[in-house]
């Protein structure tokens, strides 16, 4: 007999525990999304130094985004292994997995603010000579690193709530920390008569310029930490958090990291492929000058519109994920498929309507970065290039998450690593090859083709292997 209470995730008609469970991750993510706009068109405002203050920022993308990947490859295997564990009932695996979690978050933690201590100005070096944007992009990669603690906890309580059923409390911690970041922004950032949107004039402001974006993220990632804290402790009954008593368990912790590394190892690639496309984007220059940095332009602010088609499909296959380990380890594999295909249909129709409007309105997109002619001359076709396989990514992001669910995270970081890596590079450099831009672009639909077909195969060899035996067990 279960020595838990079943879980809705594994009583809930699929269609309405999913949409629960989806719709507060996804409207919390949207709202990350139109924050990393906002963050972006306030340090624009700087006065006389936007230039290097945008380069400064973008510099530090790798190392922000690496960070990340840490507390989200801890936070999607302890996701991952404590749903499992609630399906099966196994109360004592449920405490284990979160105390473990939180412990391995710590050290990452202390990790990352190492990395901020003594390696920011030397990694900043290898970007740029420009002396005020190392300076720049120092002082940012220092508090973002030494204060992570705030983003590696709030990933882990709400993996924990999400892990349980309980997505609408993220929408509270995730929805919070963002707004409070974009309201804190222009106060930080700017100066008493600095224009913000081209049309503002701040009637106050600390001028921190590029430290005030850092601190304005710090400050919304801590309160949304708090927030996850509390819900947690007051409205999360099947996780404990009370650590008297507690030993590391180096099994847990090793399970744990065996579903998280390929995702941090995701984010990684995700890190090198960008900037390696700017690389070969920037060979441009030698055949038209600027030709290559408006390329780069225009792939920067695709990266920036895509989040808000992008994040809806990991707010389901966040939930998709956490269904699909509890009903794994529950040994219901008729709920599993049905959390699949639905999470699949969700996924498209989000797709489909994000390629209509990348093919149909990219002009319209793009003018939110006030581009240059140059850089619409560009930036069109490339936006409805990169988003003729949004479909195709969309399902694959669905797979990618039910691999996890049944630990097989390595299949997830080898449609990744096909995706951004084995194929899209290489097949980048041969386009460019051309001395035309244009074609560059078509990389990506190459690439995704590649990895849905290798998601595709995998889905089929483990639904025969791992979910359908289940229903004969």
């Amino acid at each position: 007999m279960n020595s838990l209470r079943e879980n809705k995730m594994g009583t809930m008609p699929v269609r309405k525990v999913l949409f629960q469970m989806a719709l507060p991750v996804a409207l919390s993510m949207l709202v990350q999304a139109v924050y990393n706009v906002v963050d972006s068109v306030v340090v624009s405002c700087i006065s006389e130094t936007d230039n290097d203050a945008l380069a400064a920022v973008g510099f530090a993308f790798p190392v922000q985004n690496i960070m990340i990947g840490i507390a989200t490859g801890v936070s999607v295997g302890v996701n991952a292994l404590l749903s499992r564990a609630l399906g099966a009932g196994d109360r004592e695996q449920v405490s284990r997995v979160a105390r473990n979690g939180v412990l391995l978050s710590a050290m990452g933690m202390i990790l990352v603010a190492l990395f901020g201590m003594f390696l920011a100005e030397p990694f900043m070096k290898t970007q740029t000579h420009d002396v005020e944007t190392i300076a720049y992009g120092t002082r940012y990669i220092s508090i973002v690193t030494i204060l992570s603690f705030g983003i590696f906890g709030e990933l882990l309580m709400e993996r924990l709530l999400q892990s349980t059923g309980r997505s609408t409390y993220t929408l509270f911690t995730q929805g919070t920390g963002a707004v409070i970041n974009i309201i804190l922004d222009p106060i930080l950032i700017l100066e008493k008569g600095d224009t913000l949107f081209g049309f503002i004039t701040m009637p106050f402001g600390l001028g921190m310029e590029v430290a005030g974006a850092a601190v304005a993220t710090v400050i919304g990632q801590i309160i949304a930490f708090l927030l996850g804290i509390y819900f947690n402790l007051r409205k999360n009954p099947d996780v404990s958090l009370s650590f008297r008593g507690f030993r590391p368990c180096g099994r847990t912790m090793g399970r744990i990291l065996g579903i998280g590394i390929p995702s941090i190892i995701m984010v990684a690639i995700g890190s090198i492929m960008y900037s390696t496309l700017n690389i070969i984007l920037k060979g441009f220059d030698a055949i038209a000058p600027g030709l290559g940095h408006t390329g780069s332009t225009a792939f920067g602010a695709y990266f920036k519109l895509q989040s808000f088609i992008f994040m809806p499909v990991f707010g389901i296959s966040n939930a998709v994920l956490a269904i699909t380990a509890y009903n794994y380890g529950a040994k219901k594999p008729e709920r599993m498929m049905k959390t699949i295909r639905l999470g699949c249909f969700a996924a498209v129709s989000i797709m489909i309507v994000g390629t209509a409007l990348f093919h149909l309105a990219p002009e319209f997109l793009l003018g939110f970065f006030n581009p240059s002619g140059e850089m619409i001359e560009v930036g069109v076709p490339a936006l409805r290039s990169i988003s003729i396989p949004f479909v195709a990514a969309g399902v694959g992001i669905i797979f990618s998450n039910v691999f996890q669910a049944l630990g097989k995270s390595i299949h997830s970081m080898i449609c990744s690593i096909c995706r951004q890596l084995v194929v899209l590079i290489p097949v980048a450099y041969l386009l460019s090859l051309s001395d035309r831009i244009e074609l560059v672009w078509y990389a990506f639909p190459i690439a995704e083709s590649a990895s849905l077909t290798y998601c595709i195969v995998m889905m089929v060899v483990l639904y025969r292997k791992t979910i359908r035996p289940l229903g004969q067990a």
